[in-house]
Parts: structure tokens; sequence; C-alpha cells
């Protein structure tokens, strides 16, 4: 076994990788950018070294600069955790040429399934069912427009080196095809540095399943099983689990055996994923399934693999890597129950889930039987624009489907996410939506019900009591204090006493921001006592409080409301009709497609803007005429900077 590893990763998954070479007696040797000097991997590690700014480019996709750290600390070999280099031919490559062991596939096989065109012409030769469409090498968009006419739409415009669902486009009728593939190409180009693209027959109500391999140097392979990771929002996934819904033995067999020789096919090594997609308008049939593609690294949803096998995937990794042969055989794999994973990202499911910067003011996870959280982040650590916005991976096990959602759903009940806004409550409604437990769903399931699942929450009243139930104890508290020091102090406002009058119940008033919106909490006084309403609902009794400076934060079931005093003479509250286009989000603007003097309807798209690799449009809030623009293409742009000012009509 090794004796050291340095992890050319960051976050959620540097922390796991760490986890496992310590229990295996390895030095574990981190890397860090300016944006992570403080990040919890840092921490854990015996060991980092700065590479580079905060833009990946600079840091974690810096070749030169991870192996010159490797080398500064004697690394015997490299871990590429997933995302970044783990797909990387030419990092696998060097990696070898410098002295360290990649802990991953060989850079042929990487090559081999890197480019979707040439793995599924690869795997049909090795007998592998393959998606109808276009792989070849013409890209002339003429062309393309005629091959997807051929194929029959709805068609995919795919990216050929994409991933995580950039650079792909869903394209209904011939008449968007054109900005389709515009689109596609853009985001692939911005993503991968590669604007080429592959078409494929759209399969309707498509259930995505993919098979875990693993494969040693000595002729070994094996499949974990499958996991299905169907439920996608804009392609990417949200929910996964193991087993799949609906699967038969004879599926899982033949599934299996295509995943087993697509790994084959490539004189595959490590672990390694086959995707296909499966034809979920009915039960799930043994012809009904075709190769998507492979990727040739661990997992994001692997830990629902570990769960239902007993295995740890990472060991499996060190161990293959230093040449040892895979410690089971097929009829030796495991299938224990059932597992789930959420992903719970810094994201506003409110707005449209764009990703919620800043601090981490607090955070808090469940824990219990059949509870695992894979984070990278603590409270005080922020959540930047550089990377991923993921905080964490929940996952739960219990011995059924129903049971395993109960407990994932409940675990996120208790999640406690302060600062950035986060998916937890959303993730928690989608755990629980009928037909998704009743295994009646496909890949557009979000889409279609997306509506009710983000449906606008009214505010939260009995949240907003709670917070103004305890600002009243807070001055109370301060009140009592001074009192204690100094016999002149002031009478507390909300002392019951003085709120007595003769006439009966006396009413006053608390001034409130929350989230944003102006509104004013009720305090009562009769001969009871005194009692705080809002909207007339009284405090909430199932959720937190997090205090923050002048804030206070009450959390509800996977939802934050963030409270602050108003002072009285900004009654009014903010002018959320001033037309001033904001960006939501740090990032660059790629587009703008207007001017000043240009006239502008509600809805109209505006500018592009991309950050966290994926591209956002900004549209008119109301109709009129562009009287100032701020930005420009290309520009940076902060979050909350002016992009432009519509005046209304």
């Amino acid at each position: 076994m090794f004796k050291s590893v340095l992890i050319a990763n960051r976050g959620e998954i540097a922390c796991r990788i760490i986890r496992t070479a310590r229990r295996l007696g390895m030095r574990t040797i981190a890397v860090y950018s300016s944006a992570d000097a403080r990040a919890l991997h840092v921490r854990l590690a015996d060991e980092a070294h700065y590479v580079g700014d905060a833009p990946a480019s600079a840091s974690y996709l810096a070749i030169a600069k991870i192996l010159a750290a490797a080398k500064s600390a004697r690394a015997d070999c490299i871990h590429p955790g997933y995302g970044f280099l783990s797909e990387n031919a030419e990092f696998a490559r060097a990696c070898a040429a410098a002295g360290h062991v990649f802990v991953g596939p060989s850079a042929a096989a990487i090559e081999s399934m890197g480019l979707k065109d040439r793995a599924k012409a690869l795997m049909e030769k090795a007998g592998v069912p393959v998606v109808p469409g276009y792989h070849g090498e013409r890209q002339d968009p003429k062309f393309l427009k005629e091959k997807a006419y051929e194929i029959g739409y709805p068609v995919l415009v795919k990216a050929i080196a994409g991933g995580g669902g950039r650079g792909m486009r869903r394209v209904e009728k011939h008449a968007d095809f054109d900005e389709a593939l515009v689109a596609a190409r853009r985001e692939a180009r911005a993503a991968f540095d590669d604007e080429r693209v592959l078409l494929e027959k759209y399969v309707n109500a498509p259930r995505h399943i993919e098979m875990q391999v693993f494969a040693d140097n000595h002729g070994h392979v094996v499949h974990l099983n499958e996991r299905d990771c169907t439920l996608q929002r804009r392609h990417q996934k949200v929910i996964e689990e193991a087993p799949a819904p609906g699967m038969s033995a004879e599926l899982r067999a033949k599934m299996g055996a295509a995943a087993v020789a697509a790994a084959r096919a490539v004189n595959y090594s490590g672990a390694g994923t086959v995707e296909f997609i499966a034809d979920g308008a009915g039960a799930l049939r043994a012809d009904g399934f075709w190769f998507m593609e492979m990727n040739t690294r661990l997992q994001v949803e692997h830990p629902v693999t570990e769960m239902v096998t007993g295995l740890d995937l990472v060991e499996l990794q060190f161990r293959v890597a230093a040449g040892e042969k895979l410690p089971l055989s097929q009829e030796k794999v495991r299938l224990d129950g059932h597992a789930v994973e959420a992903r719970l990202y810094a994201e506003d499911p409110d707005r449209g889930f764009l990703p919620s910067t800043g601090r981490l003011v607090a955070l808090e996870f469940p824990a219990g039987e059949g509870i695992r959280v894979d984070t990278g982040v603590e409270a005080g650590a922020d959540i930047t624009p550089y990377y991923d916005p993921m905080i964490a991976k929940v996952i739960t096990h219990a011995r059924t489907r129903e049971g395993a959602l109960e407990r994932l759903s409940d675990a996120l009940d208790r999640t406690i996410v302060v600062g950035p806004r986060s998916n937890a409550g959303f993730l928690a409604q989608l755990a629980r939506a009928r037909e998704f437990r009743e295994g009646k769903f496909d890949t557009g399931f979000i889409a279609r019900n997306l509506a009710v699942l983000t449906e606008k929450r009214q505010r939260d009243a009995s949240a907003v009591a709670l917070a103004a139930q305890t600002f009243i104890e807070r001055e109370r508290t301060r009140i009592a204090a001074l009192a204690e020091s100094d016999a002149d102090a002031p009478p507390s406002p909300w002392d019951e006493m003085a709120g007595f009058q003769l006439g009966g119940e006396r009413i006053t008033s608390l001034p409130l921001m929350a989230d944003g919106e102006p509104l004013t909490a009720q305090v009562h006084y009769d001969a009871r006592g005194a009692m705080v309403t809002v909207d007339a609902m009284p405090p909430a009794r199932d959720a937190k409080i997090i205090e923050a400076g002048d804030a206070i934060y009450v959390v509800r079931k996977g939802r934050q409301t963030r409270v602050v005093r108003r002072r009285t003479e900004h009654s009014g509250g903010v002018d959320t009709g001033d037309g001033q286009i904001r960006a939501p989000m740090h990032g660059k603007i790629l587009s703008i497609f207007v001017e000043k003097g240009t006239q502008v309807t509600r809805g109209q798209r505006l500018a592009i803007m991309e950050a966290m690799k994926m591209e956002h449009t900004l549209t008119a809030p109301v109709d009129g005429v562009v009287v100032e623009v701020a930005a420009a293409a290309h520009m940076q742009i902060a979050e909350g900077a002016l992009v432009m000012r519509i005046e209304s009509e």
C-alpha cells in the first residue's frame, strides 16, 4: 500500500479521500487555492500546499503546479477525486512521467471514453446497445440540422467533451435547432474549450441508470450493481439511489454484463461508471436500455453504492492502483437494503436555483442510524463563486426504499444551513413527492412538477413571529442587565406591567424586515401577559433560532428566514419595482442584447451571464425603456452589481 497521497481536488471529495487514506495509514497531502486557504480539506490533511489563485484554471486545473506540489511533498500517488483533472488524460500521463501513481485508469482508457463520439463507436463495436444518433466528425450547422431531422425530434445536442449537463440542449422542433446549437456550443466552449457536439435521439420518459464497475490490473472486472440517477434538473443529478426502483434480476444481469463489456473494451482499471438511458414509459425491460457514456472516475453518488454493498470504493481505488487484485468476485457482491443520496447545494429554489454565495453563519447536520453526511465545509466557511456550490451530500440507508426516503426527508428537515440559501427544503419536498415514492418518474419529473415543488412560499409569519419574540427577549435581557448596574436605567418597552392599561388589551408594534420585506409584529398585552403575532400567527414551535449580529435567522424544515429590526423612518420598505437589473451572483457577462433607449417588454431577454460554468439569462421585469446600461460583454461582475436600469412605461 502507498505511504502517501496527494489529493488533487478540494471540498467534499478531498475530505472523503482523506478519511479513507488516513484509515489506511497514508500521509495525506492537500492542495489549495487562495480562496481555500482556510478550507476544511486543508485543515484535515497532514500537510497542504498552495497552488495558485482562486480561479480553477490558475490552481486546481494547473497541472504543472499540482505536480510541483506532489514532488515537494514526495507523494507516492495522486488521487484526482472527481471533476477538475480527474478525466484528463494529459494529467494521468504527466503523473506517471513524474513518478507518481495516478489513482485511476490509464490515459488511453480516459481518452477512449473521454469523447462521446469515439466512445459510442467503440461500444457499438463491443456489442453494447447505443442510442441512435449522429456521432461523426462533420460539424457544420446546416449538416447537423439535416441529421437532426433524419433522427427525428425531439433530439439532444450534446457536447462531445461534455459532462454535468453543460453543453447540452433538448430540441423539440426543427425551427428551434439553430438557436439550441449555438447555445450548446457556446457553453461547451466555455466549460471544456471544445465546441464540437453530437446528436442523439431523445428517449421519451427516460430513466437514467448507471452501473458501477471496478477492474484491476490482473484481468478481473466486476460490477457493483446499479444506481438510479433519474431525478435531474437541467441534466444535473439531484437525488440518486441504489438499487434502481423496478429493476429486475434479468435486467440487472444484462445491464451489468454490458457495463463489464464496456470496461473490458478499453482495458479499464479502477473505478468507473457506465451510464445507460432506459425506457421508463412502462416497466423496465431487458431490451429497453442504451449506452450513453462512461465516466472514468469516482462518481459524486458513489456513497449509495457503498451503503448497499458495504464496500469502501476509495479503498478499492487505492488497492487496485497499488497493484493488488480485486478482493471479491461478481457473485460475492452484496445488495443490502436501499440507499438514497441528496445533493445539498447553496442555491435558492425561490429564485430559479441561482447559486447563493456568502459565509455559512451556521451549519448543522443530523446524526443517527442510517444517516451519513459527506461535506467539505463547516460553519464560518465561505461559499465562493469560483467552484461548484455543493455544501454536502446527505445519504440515508434503510431496509426498504420507503424507509430510506422517509429517513432522508426527515434528515433534510433537520439540516441547518444559515447564510447562503440552500435547497434543503426543496429536496425534502422532492423526497416526499407521491409519484416519486411510487416509482412513477423519469428524467422530466422535476421539470414537470417544478411549479409545485418550488411554489413560491408564502411569508412564514410564524417564523417571523418567533424572531420578533427573540428580539423582545433579547431587549428585556439587555435592559435587566442595565438595571442591575444602574438604578436610572430606562424601563423596558416590552415590560408586561408597562403594557397594561385599564381599558383592556394594549398592542405595541415592532417594525421588522424579513428577507428584505417590511412587516410589523404585534405585541399583545392583557391580564395573562404578552403574546407576539405576525399576520395573526403566533411564534413557530418547530423552528431553530440562529442569532448573528443584528440579524436573527429562523430555520424551519430546511428553509431559512432572515429577520432584522427595521427603523421606523424606513417603514415604507424597499422599492422592488425600480426597474434595476442586478447581477444575481458573481460571474461574467457574456452578452448584452439591448442598449440605452431600447424599448423592452416584460420577460424579454436582456443579457446572458455565466457563473459556476452555467449560463443564466437576465430578463426585463417590466415593460419600459432602457435608460442605463452599466455593464458590458466580457465584464466580470459582482453579486448585486447594477447591470442596467429600465424605466417603466
